[in-house]
């Protein structure tokens, strides 16, 4: 049994531990969950199904292994305990933090990667949002929460995700791959804000029905002044009420590519600011490192 450590993160039916080592090299963490019905029982056995039957993948969590505690709460209830590789955050933490443009641009091409090896194994995530990419210490990102990971051919039905994040046609039931490139749409919407806060054009819904109804009749996060029009193109097709309008993954990467690209460049091309001399009789350094100096005193 793995030896739970302190809480890093907390989700609707679950609470991840940190774990020094179980079953392999480095640390690791611990998704405790005690599912509330049979629905949540197939929810975790889906994202263990696939979290080890594909391939590893770089922009992917490994999972190193499950197990049941039937010690939990007294035997009353048991807990399934997930075990996987433990990264820095996730990337809504990171974005608190602060992470640069450049860092964040890069975090969006893991992403978009991620889903892509998803898609590419038949399998869609359906619930693509920030606590759902997990950041190394490199910042290179990682899609997690499987739980809601299914085949494309099976989906029929079933209405799941996060309602900020969910297509308009996931309430009806009817849908395919391209709800992953709605959600990816405003994940990107946060990934070129900077911040983790709500759109203002979602904060006037009270509940998330309200804000069904709103996404349904059109309703998406307002154009940011941070937003330059490539990106915010890019946004735009992603999360297109039609599916069949939305761009293919195969062309949102060199979108994100040629952005990236674009911000480097700027980036090398801002002049350094000129250094100004001291006015201080017989001194020689910059006003720069003068002012350093007298700080350091």
């Amino acid at each position: 049994m793995p030896v739970q450590g302190k809480e890093i993160g907390r989700g609707q039916y679950g609470v991840v531990f940190a774990c020094e080592s179980w079953r392999g090299p480095g640390p690791c963490a611990v998704k405790s969950v005690v599912p509330p019905d049979e629905k949540h029982w197939n929810d975790l056995a889906m994202e263990f199904y696939y979290t080890r039957t594909i391939p590893e993948h770089q922009h992917i969590v490994k999972l190193r292994g499950s197990v049941v505690d039937h010690t939990y709460g007294g035997g009353c209830t048991p807990a399934v305990l997930l075990i996987m590789n433990r990264l820095s955050r996730d990337l809504y933490c990171g974005i608190r933090s602060g992470l640069k443009l450049l860092v964040r641009l890069q975090i969006a091409i893991d992403v978009v990667e991620g889903i892509r090896y998803l898609h590419s194994q038949g399998l869609v995530h359906r619930d693509i949002k920030l606590k759902n990419v997990l950041l190394d210490y490199d910042n290179r990102a990682k899609l997690t929460d499987l739980g809601f990971c299914i085949p494309e051919a099976m989906m029929s039905g079933s209405i799941v995700g996060t309602p900020v994040h969910m297509a308009p046609e996931l309430l009806s039931g009817h849908y395919d791959s391209s709800v992953d490139v709605y959600a990816f749409g405003i994940l990107f919407w946060y990934i070129c804000a900077g911040n983790v806060r709500l759109p203002f054009k979602f904060e006037k819904y009270q509940n998330k029905e309200q804000l069904w109804v709103g996404v349904q009749k059109g309703t998406r996060p307002e154009r940011l002044k941070c937003f330059d029009d490539q990106c915010w193109t890019l946004m735009e097709r992603c999360w297109s009420a039609d599916p069949s309008e939305r761009p293919l993954l195969g062309y949102v990467l060199p979108q994100l590519m040629s952005i990236i690209a674009r911000y480097t460049l700027e980036a090398s091309q801002v002049k350094p600011r000129p250094k100004r001399s001291c006015s201080l009789d017989g001194c020689h350094c910059t006003l720069d490192d003068s002012l350093s100096m007298s700080f350091s005193l």
